[in-house]
């Protein structure tokens, strides 16, 4: 693979329907940012309960992993436009729901957590959408360049997204009391997916559905069957899953504000930023300057700073020194993204793309959501502090592991363009 140069990286938004679902993209994943920013300090404020933080992953991710295969065969069979309108109108009902909730000054979490299964069943059918998609936008030759630019916007919406919640909330809550920051912020998410809406309305219809095939268990799982046979494929998501399972630390952020940084929401929504901040940098280097060689070696080396970066923020008391942890725990963790994302969609054929997307969903939400609930419960098992520090290391053995025994090919491949595992 050749490297691509920065004029024809920006090539992408010659393409006018992907400068649109790219504005879309950062609108609603600037809300959903703002959201879990929100939720997350207001659960912890009304429980002062740790494991709380982890039900907040777990009440997304449990809807999620039901419904994501069928979401990728849905995705495969639909236009998948009209998919990814119906699932920002879902979010925006969600936040709706969630600023009703804090408007009436709820007390209690169970109907939060309510909303956010509804949350995680639009994720169960956004995420293999919004993956398989991105091909239909621009040619193959710019599909690199656009992963790394849409990769780039979205780091770029993670870090705006946490500093504005956590601004708007703490200068919100300090004037109205009782969770006024939070209707504030859920309000003003709930207009940014509308906006949304209307962007994505605006797509043209760029990819006929294919023939539909009848509902089966076969087709069904068809995607788990071609990952299964890509064995660099198969290593990559599953490098990705075990190794921020247990080092996600983001769930404990709030707790660790509080609890060790003696900070309040501000700090808290800096602090949420710093690793988008830490991607968004890396992602825009991407784009304009692919990885051309050592992809294998590229990718393991971002996993392992994600892990240190890991141990060194639960080992500080510093703010300073968290921010600069969770930079380069962003970064880290963007060049691996950045290489399994490309690696899947240059590998997939489009008849299954949304499927192939699904199977990769569930390996990105269980490492997310469920590396929440994960994180939440060691938390409240073994303490806030030894629980970030274990998760980091156990970030570094899953790495050895992979490129030493599990996935050795993986390890060694030197660009995307090395013959696959048929």
């Amino acid at each position: 693979m050749n490297s691509i140069d920065a004029s024809d990286s920006f090539a992408v938004f010659r393409h006018r329907d992907f400068t649109l679902y790219l504005g879309a993209r950062t609108l609603s994943s600037l809300a959903a940012q703002m959201i879990i920013v929100a939720v997350g300090w207001q659960v912890y404020q009304l429980t002062g309960r740790l494991l709380d933080l982890g039900l907040i992953g777990l009440s997304q991710f449990l809807p999620f992993l039901c419904l994501v295969l069928f979401a990728g065969h849905t995705a495969d069979q639909f236009d998948r436009r009209l998919i990814l309108i119906v699932c920002t109108l879902v979010y925006l009902a969600c936040a709706a729901s969630l600023l009703a909730l804090a408007v009436a000054r709820v007390g209690h979490t169970a109907p939060i957590f309510a909303v956010l299964a509804g949350l995680g069943v639009a994720r169960a059918f956004q995420m293999p959408t919004a993956q398989s998609f991105l091909p239909n936008l621009v040619p193959a030759a710019l599909l690199r360049g656009a992963v790394a630019i849409n990769s780039s916007v979205f780091q770029l919406a993670t870090i705006a997204g946490p500093s504005v919640g956590g601004i708007l909330y703490a200068l919100a809550d300090r004037s109205a009391r009782s969770h006024g920051g939070a209707a504030l912020v859920y309000g003003t998410a709930a207009f940014l997916l509308a906006v949304s809406v209307v962007l994505l309305g605006l797509i043209g219809l760029r990819r006929k559905p294919a023939e539909r095939d009848n509902f089966s268990w076969r087709s069904l799982l068809s995607g788990l069957q071609f990952v299964w046979r890509r064995k660099p494929v198969l290593g990559a998501i599953s490098l990705d899953l075990f190794a921020v399972l247990f080092g996600g630390a983001s769930a404990l952020l709030p707790a660790f504000t509080r609890d060790v940084l003696h900070a309040g929401p501000e700090v808290f929504g800096y602090l949420r930023t710093a690793p988008g901040i830490g991607a968004g940098v890396t992602a825009l280097l991407l784009a304009v300057k692919p990885i051309a060689r050592g992809v294998g070696a590229a990718m393991f080396t971002g996993v392992a700073v994600f892990g240190v970066a890991t141990v060194v923020l639960g080992l500080t008391s510093s703010v300073w020194v968290a921010l600069i942890a969770l930079f380069l725990l962003g970064a880290g963790d963007m060049v691996s993204v950045f290489i399994r994302q490309v690696l899947v969609q240059l590998e997939t054929p489009d008849a299954i793309r949304g499927r192939v997307s699904a199977v990769n969903s569930v390996f990105v939400g269980a490492s997310n959501e469920l590396g929440e609930f994960e994180s939440g419960v060691t938390a409240a098992w073994m303490g806030l502090v030894p629980s970030i520090v274990v998760g980091g290391v156990a970030t570094l053995v899953v790495a050895l592991l992979w490129a030493r025994f599990l996935f050795p090919m993986l390890w060694s491949m030197q660009t995307f363009s090395e013959p696959r595992d048929p």
